[in-house]
């Protein structure tokens, strides 16, 4: 039987605009965090990156030029690269000065923009979304850092949603989750050719009521976090972890009224790995917005992982 955690509710956001749609949490340093205000209400067409401090429990919001789906520290100082709406970009957090490099993403289809992805030494891996979460048209990418190059890699997502890169025995792999198929699938890598092998499913949830959303790996890499997206009024919802080779749930993590989990990520604080989850308010009547009083807040709990040489990918820029 899977290990039952309550996580603690952060006192932020506190404003409804960036307790809509938070997600992409991401360790800066020990002790401090990013996380991304997707956008700031159901017509809202910009949002926001935002970094909070344990210590001092003060959470920044900078406004961003449009919707981000991802934003990552870069080894720069005092930038992040982000991807929003059909853009990757660089943003200065001291100047707030928005530099774009790679424009025009998924330009022969309407209506998607950046979701979730992920760095990986000077590469970035990511997905978009139908923004009507109905067709599928949305591209999975590799932005190949030492050419500039940006590889569709799929044209058949709906929307794009955790991803992990494992290296194992020198074979390169990448864990992702397109949320509506309800499956986390694993594909071989090839950074040089920019291909990606055929899909294999490593976990199957098809059967549960709530969607897989954002998603990491362990330290180890032996197990994957996924926030479990639950479009419905429910006590609580939930972050699983689950054993890569065997698929059972080792963990949940339950995040007390706020039922959509939106993104896991770890975080050094205090000698201890915390589990960091952002929740959303999307698409919740008022009714269920009274009942799930804390939902869009973040939430904090120990992960009971061993940190080891563990170190959160910075963007190679």
């Amino acid at each position: 039987m899977a290990e039952v955690i309550e996580a603690t509710p952060l006192n932020t956001p506190d404003t409804d605009a960036l307790r809509f749609l938070p997600e992409g949490p991401y360790q800066i340093a020990p002790g401090t965090f990013s996380w991304v205000g997707i956008q700031h209400g159901a017509d809202a067409t910009h949002g926001s990156l935002n970094r909070y401090d344990f210590d001092s429990g003060k959470n920044v919001s900078q406004d961003l030029p449009g919707r981000p789906g991802f934003a990552f520290p870069c080894q720069s100082a005092n930038r992040f690269v982000v991807g929003c709406e059909r853009s990757l970009g660089f943003f200065d957090i001291a100047t707030e000065q928005w530099e774009p490099f790679c424009e025009n993403i998924d330009h022969d289809v309407t209506n998607t923009i950046i979701n979730d992805g992920l760095a990986y030494e000077d590469n970035l891996v990511f997905g978009t979304k139908d923004l009507e979460f109905a067709t599928k048209k949305a591209g999975l990418y590799l932005y190949r850092g030492r050419d500039q190059q940006l590889i569709r890699l799929r044209d058949d997502q709906i929307c794009s949603n955790g991803k992990a890169m494992v290296l194992d025995g020198g074979q390169l792999t990448l864990l992702d989750i397109d949320s509506p198929t309800r499956q986390v699938v694993r594909y071989g890598v090839n950074l040089d050719k920019g291909t990606l092998t055929e899909p294999e499913v490593v976990l199957d949830l098809t059967s549960d009521p709530a969607v897989p959303d954002g998603a990491i790996l362990t330290p180890d890499g032996s197990g994957l976090i996924i926030a479990m997206f639950l479009p419905q009024s429910a006590a609580f919802g939930e972050t699983r972890l689950y054993d890569l080779a065997s698929g059972e749930c080792r963990k949940v993590w339950r995040t007390p009224l706020s039922p959509q989990n939106t993104c896991p990520a770890l975080v050094e604080h205090a000698g201890t790995l915390k589990l960091v989850i952002t929740t959303a308010v999307e698409n919740m009547s008022a009714d269920d917005q009274a009942v799930c009083s804390n939902a869009g807040r973040l939430f904090v709990a120990d992960s009971g992982l061993d940190a080891g040489n563990w170190s959160p990918p910075v963007y190679q820029a």
